[in-house]
């Protein structure tokens, strides 16, 4: 599978590292040959990066009439509209079936030449305002990490788009190559896009903090469990509209929302990873019934868990 990226002058080093890492040094160090990379730009000549050194590509845009996958790592600002070369380039990609990705601010390019018109689509939070103003066509959802409509990608900032790489390498190998590829980089392997962009307490600050950090460790280790607000409040001696709010400013979620998506998370794995009946899956994930399960898995991913199991245990 052929991945093109796009360089361009002044930028960032750690933007463009993230796809080079997911599909080609990662993917290389974990074992996995399935893709070829070049990194490409308008002019193979030399580039300022913005972090005071230069780098320069092998490859031009011409790379992208063979590539499958194309991505925009970021962009140069938000009124920078894509040149008529490049611009003709990824309309022409798309349109032969390749899948066009835009992270972070790449979202811009995507945005500038109408790709995004009319779907939904994401970008670093921090540019909502901008973004909305700019593209009133687009249906910008500044709450998730990474979106998916059309074989067109936008994900949110730097964390995010390693998110969004990494669920394309899912999508086309499946769990196990992408666990590799994650396990090299050290990161989550996998994070629900639909999963908030922005979280006002990121990490714990104070002693209460810490403890339900801890609380929520050990309610992933015990998912099958009946966690109620209640029963969870009492465990952090805490009133259950305290208990609520404190988690809601931890965790950006609410305590049933949090604990959906950590069941549905697992619920994904055991389907990649285990011939588990569906019924005997969804008590260990603490639906209680596979009628349940296959109503929340429907409703956050359009598909079903035996959908789910057939596409990515053959990846």
């Amino acid at each position: 599978m052929n991945v093109a990226v796009f360089a361009f002058p002044n930028i960032s080093p750690f933007h463009l590292a993230v796809p080079c890492m997911v599909f080609g040094e990662g993917a290389r160090s974990a074992g996995i040959k399935e893709f070829n990379l070049a990194v490409c730009s308008e002019s193979k000549a030399v580039m300022p990066s913005s972090a005071g050194f230069d780098i320069q590509a092998h490859h031009s845009i011409t790379k992208f009439d063979q590539a499958d996958i194309i991505i925009i790592p970021s962009w140069p600002s938000p009124e920078t509209a894509p040149s008529k070369e490049l611009a003709t380039s990824l309309l022409n990609a798309h349109s032969r079936g390749a899948i066009i990705v835009g992270l972070c601010l790449g979202a811009y390019a995507l945005a500038h030449i109408g790709l995004l018109d009319n779907i939904e689509a994401t970008t670093h939070w921090a540019y909502s305002d901008d973004f909305k103003a700019r593209f009133a066509k687009v249906k910008l959802n500044n709450q998730v990490l990474y979106l998916e409509h059309n074989r067109l990608y936008t994900s949110a900032g730097t964390a995010a788009a390693i998110d969004c790489c990494l669920y394309l390498v899912r999508k086309f190998l499946g769990s196990e190559q992408t666990n590799a590829i994650a396990r090299m980089m050290v990161t989550a392997p996998y994070r629900t896009g639909g999963q908030t962009q922005f979280i006002a307490l990121p990490v714990p600050q104070n002693v209460a903090d810490e403890r339900l950090a801890s609380l929520l460790e050990r309610m992933q280790k015990n998912l099958a469990s009946n966690h109620t607000i209640d029963t969870l409040a009492e465990q952090m001696h805490m009133s259950r509209r305290t208990f609520t709010r404190h988690f809601q400013s931890l965790t950006g979620q609410s305590v049933g929302q949090w604990l959906l998506n950590q069941r549905l998370n697992h619920a994904q794995r055991l389907l990649e990873s285990t011939d588990l009946p569906l019924e005997h899956l969804a008590e260990q994930c603490g639906f209680g019934s596979s009628v349940t399960l296959r109503h929340h898995f429907r409703s956050q991913f359009g598909l079903s868990p035996r959908d789910w199991r057939n596409a990515f245990r053959q990846a």
